[in-house]
């Protein structure tokens, strides 16, 4: 025997803005991350064009640590591009994007921006959404 299925409870406005809160808390960390992860990886195109193209041993010995400093930097900026994803319940069109973002040079600037946008006009909406008690 099945039961009838319930519809899903509407969440309360505290509810709500707990949850606005919580994701405008990611979108900050997101933000953060997307500026640090974007300038660590134009520093480590600099060390790669030191390296590889006009090898410059000065440069290249004071840069080595660049390469590790950016991976390391780019697993907690997943770690903040999931969180966000999450909350802002996207497709996985956008967390391929976002993730990408992180590994091609200048895309996490703009991406960033774009997201930014994006998220803060849904959060902005769902706020008045949950204000005026729709």
């Amino acid at each position: 025997m099945t039961s009838p299925q319930q519809p899903a409870p509407t969440p309360t406005a505290d509810q709500a803005a707990t949850a606005i809160r919580k994701a405008r808390g990611a979108l900050s960390r997101y933000r953060f991350m997307a500026v640090l992860t974007g300038v660590m990886l134009l520093v480590l195109c600099v060390e790669m064009f030191f390296k590889y193209v006009v090898p410059v041993d000065a440069v290249v010995d004071y840069m080595g640590w660049v390469p590790f400093a950016h991976g390391w930097i780019y697993v907690v900026y997943l770690v903040t591009v999931l969180d966000l994803w999450a909350k802002m319940r996207w497709g996985f069109g956008r967390l391929a994007t976002m993730v990408l973002a992180g590994v091609v040079p200048v895309m996490s600037f703009v991406l960033e921006k774009k997201v930014h946008s994006e998220a803060d006009a849904k959060l902005a909406a769902l706020a008045e959404r949950y204000a005026t008690g729709n």
